[in-house]
């Protein structure tokens, strides 16, 4: 007769994929059972550990551990990739968004370094304290994108978290301090981004999971080259470049390089590439139609509009070929 506690040890075991629970679940309930006396097991429930233990199991199960079907392994795929690409393109804009900042301050004089510096002073300890952490935290993406092709997921992990940690202040500033709130969805979707990619990257680098390696060349050029393409983008079109232009526009060259790149049939070791960009393209455009909207009816903001606007095309047409890849991908594997 089965017990209380045999019962909710199934409940939760239900979480794991369908595949696993036939090959283990007898097993692990024999194993979670094997020094209960059975007159006690319908006081008993399964320990918040045991939960814990079985949720992350059925996280690591569904993308791509041993024995895995084809389409968790494609899923598993996918969701390092999205990961990768994902830290690559934030830990550019961070170093870009700061070098270009401190170029600017630092050649217009006393002036320009002291508009730079009241940015962080001035305003009480706890608030100089937030603008510190707000402009260096985001710094540990480029932490988070060497640790991850170099073979250190813990480490990328716990950088990648800490990175997107400065996305929550703008939405939770203004409930605890004297802060002018953003623009909600603007807010929204860059928490969202950020969130997203680091969530995923835990998930997906799990212990099971293969080692991740830098796309086209040594991660030192590849994150120089974004940084290239970013920077050049806000020097070459400064009228248009606002808080996402550098890097809508790193996506979009990119993005395209890596379909040229394909056609010459040479990316057949990476299923979910395609999928992967499509989704960070997805919420990159997210990101940039927030951005835009304050300011389609703001007097003078032509060429930002214009710009926002192109770049929203140039998005939304990549997302959609992107997107029509990967099912072909999915299709042929």
């Amino acid at each position: 007769m089965t017990t209380l506690l045999e019962a909710r040890y199934r409940a939760v075991l239900r979480l794991l994929p369908a595949y696993y629970r036939r090959e283990r679940e007898e097993e692990m309930v024999e194993t979670y059972l094997w020094d209960i006396d059975r007159a006690t097991q319908d006081q008993s429930r399964p320990t918040f550990g045991e939960v814990a233990s079985v949720a992350a199991l059925a996280v690591r199960s569904r993308l791509g551990g041993p024995g895995a079907p084809r389409r968790y392994v494609l899923l598993g795929s996918s969701a390092r990739h999205f990961a990768l690409f994902a830290v690559l393109l934030q830990a550019a804009a961070a170093v870009v968004d700061r070098s270009l900042e401190l170029t600017w301050a630092f050649t217009r004089g006393a002036e320009g370094r002291h508009l730079f510096l009241t940015g962080f002073t001035g305003r009480g300890p706890s608030a100089t304290v937030f603008a510190v952490l707000t402009w260096t935290l985001p710094l540990l993406w480029t932490v988070a994108w060497f640790a991850l092709v170099h073979g250190r997921p813990r480490l990328a992990r716990s950088a990648a978290l800490g990175a997107a940690l400065p996305t929550l202040w703008p939405l939770l500033g203004p409930l605890v301090a004297d802060t002018v709130p953003p623009d909600p969805l603007y807010g929204t979707a860059t928490a969202l981004l950020a969130w997203l990619s680091a969530l995923t990257l835990c998930a997906a680098q799990h212990r099971d999971a293969p080692p991740t390696r830098s796309p086209l060349g040594s991660p030192g050029q590849v994150l120089l080259a974004c940084c290239v393409v970013m920077g050049a983008s806000v020097v070459l079109f400064p009228y248009t470049a606002d808080a996402v232009w550098a890097p809508a526009t790193g996506f979009v060259v990119g993005a395209v390089g890596w379909l040229l790149w394909r056609t010459r049939g040479t990316d057949r070791t990476s299923p979910g590439a395609a999928l992967a960009l499509a989704a960070l393209g997805l919420l990159i455009l997210a990101v940039r139609l927030a951005a835009l909207r304050p300011w389609l009816h703001v007097p003078g903001a032509g060429p930002l509009v214009g710009g926002g606007l192109g770049q929203t095309a140039a998005l939304a047409l990549l997302v959609a070929a992107l997107a029509v890849v990967g099912g072909r991908d999915l299709a042929r594997r």
